[in-house]
């Protein structure tokens, strides 16, 4: 299954008089590395909420805001928050100290500092919120798979356009074969001509020589593994598992196939084609590097 590792996904809900939102990003990543933010009163959610990510996700970093924002006081009373108080207090009267300045914090400008006065909030109930907040990260992770099933299709369809155009190039050096067959074998023929006239040689020598020979322009091994590489990779991109590893170090077989392939060869055509699938297959494995 081809799903980009790069997407966008939110959702929210209401909340016991709050606004809870979610927002997910994710980018490439060889692991699945989240990272997340939860409101502290929810902190003990969180290793639920990493068990919900595992089966949304395989690969990929992803960041993970969790906010809630409050609609209203309704009856909630206000309560002074002692501590930030002196906090404030203190801290003007040592930079007063500091300056030469020795007026006090005033009452008006003190009440309107942020802590001093908060809302008492009921008591939290912790299994509620986190039934709550499993629901709309499961929500936000189901929308953020829908833009990564987009965006790999895109992909999919790119990588298959990439093993079509190897498989082109694959199938015009098949074509030349045959003729370069014959050119072996008449140099084949030539050299072992020269061989036999050389008393000093040995029977091992000679048989030595011609098996290098015959193994030299010899490439049926090497397209047919081609081939079989481009079937495995379209098994794997029509299965429903990620396969973005896989097809990474499929690639490398690729590579060793196609060198070995040009190496052997000593033709102008087939260099020639040989030069555009590797061309084709960096363009393949840069195109990987995106998919999970």
């Amino acid at each position: 299954m081809i799903r980009s590792m790069t997407g966008f996904g939110k959702a929210a809900c209401d909340y016991r008089n709050s606004m809870v939102s979610v927002e997910l990003s994710t980018v490439n990543h060889r692991y699945l590395d989240a990272s997340l933010r939860v409101p502290y009163e929810w902190s003990s959610a969180e290793p639920a909420l990493r068990e919900l990510l595992k089966d949304f996700l395989s690969r990929g970093k992803l960041n993970v805001s969790i906010n809630r924002k409050r609609l209203g006081t309704g009856e909630k009373p206000l309560v002074l928050d002692t501590m930030v108080a002196q906090q404030y207090i203190d801290a003007a009267r040592e930079l007063g100290h500091m300056t030469g300045d020795e007026s006090t914090l005033e009452l008006n400008t003190l009440a309107q500092l942020p802590g001093v006065f908060q809302q008492q909030d009921e008591d939290e109930d912790v299994d509620a919120a986190q039934v709550m907040l499993l629901g709309v990260l499961s929500e936000a992770l189901t929308q953020l798979n829908t833009m990564r099933d987009v965006e790999g299709q895109k992909l999919n369809d790119d990588l298959r356009l990439r093993i079509e155009l190897i498989a082109t190039s694959l199938a015009a050096v098949e074509t030349r074969l045959p003729e370069l067959s014959e050119l072996y074998a008449t140099k084949l023929r030539e050299r072992i001509a020269e061989l036999t006239e050389d008393s000093a040689l040995t029977e091992d020598r000679i048989a030595l020589e011609v098996a290098v020979l015959s193994d030299k322009g010899d490439v049926t091994e090497e397209v047919v593994r081609l081939k079989s590489h481009m079937e495995h990779a379209l098994e794997l991109m029509g299965s429903d598992e990620p396969c973005g590893r896989q097809l990474n170090f499929l690639t490398q077989e690729f590579q060793r196939e196609i060198n070995t392939l040009g190496s052997k060869v000593r033709d102008t055509d087939v260099v020639r084609h040989v030069l555009t699938m590797k061309s084709e297959l960096e363009k393949f494995r840069e195109q990987i590097q995106n998919i999970e």
